[in-house]
């Protein structure tokens, strides 16, 4: 059973910066799909972005490349760096390992089977 942590959500104003951290205990996620979802209220969550075992991210389109997903797996952690954010971007953001697979990470939330409990973002004026 692996435990997911996120830490480092906060209230920025426009244009600021967070930067996420997902750290997992009880198992190594070296060989799971990793991904960061995120929900806003009232709608489905929504992947931000997933990353293989070997870090490769692949984004939301919306994204524009503000945010940078990495992994350190020897260090069992992934992170999410927001840049330039935007109201829009105000959400849960959540952690999410899928123990089925370490390529060809899917964007459904279905599919991962261990979440952190979630933090937020808030982004205001």
């Amino acid at each position: 059973q692996v435990q997911l942590v996120e830490s480092g959500g906060g209230s920025v104003q426009p244009g600021g910066s967070l930067s996420l951290s997902c750290v997992a205990s009880g198992d190594t996620i070296s060989r799971y799909c990793m991904a960061w979802f995120r929900q806003k209220p009232g709608s489905a969550r929504e992947r931000v972005v997933h990353l293989d075992i070997g870090g490769r991210p692949v984004y939301l389109d919306s994204i524009k490349n503000r945010f940078a997903g990495s992994r350190d797996n020897t260090k069992n952690t992934m992170y999410l760096r927001l840049n330039n954010l935007q109201p829009e971007d105000t959400a849960m953001y959540y952690c999410a390992a899928d123990q089925g697979r370490a390529w060809g990470c899917r964007s459904n939330a279905d599919d991962y089977d261990y979440w952190g409990p979630g933090i937020q973002v808030t982004v205001s004026t």
